[in-house]
């Protein structure tokens, strides 16, 4: 396999290592807040994301670092889309920002 093959696949693998983290990152959210104990939830939830996000970088990576570079590069773009694809309409931020200053 060419190395530009390699660092695609590496590319790819990030972006699902990205997805698993912020999907469960957001799986987290949705279940802590009706949850009875929200601590457990989000610290269970990090050691694992964290884990499986890491464990995921090392085989992707073969001690290479441009593999790491790639994989590192997938992973930051789905944080990115992530953000893009969650972010607040400045107009609903602006009212959610009023009504946080009445708030008492």
């Amino acid at each position: 396999m060419s190395e530009t093959m390699i660092l695609a696949s590496a590319l790819a693998a990030g972006a699902v290592l990205g997805g698993i983290f912020f999907g469960g990152l957001w799986w987290t959210v949705q279940s802590a807040v009706s949850s009875k104990s929200p601590a457990l939830w989000f610290l269970g939830s990090l050691l694992l994301r964290t884990g499986i996000t890491l464990a995921g970088f090392y085989v992707v990576s073969n001690s290479k670092w441009p593999r790491l570079l790639a994989c590192l590069l997938g992973f930051l773009l789905v944080r990115v889309m992530v953000v893009w694809l969650t972010r607040v309409p400045l107009q609903q931020h602006q009212r959610l920002s009023k009504e946080a200053k009445h708030a008492p």
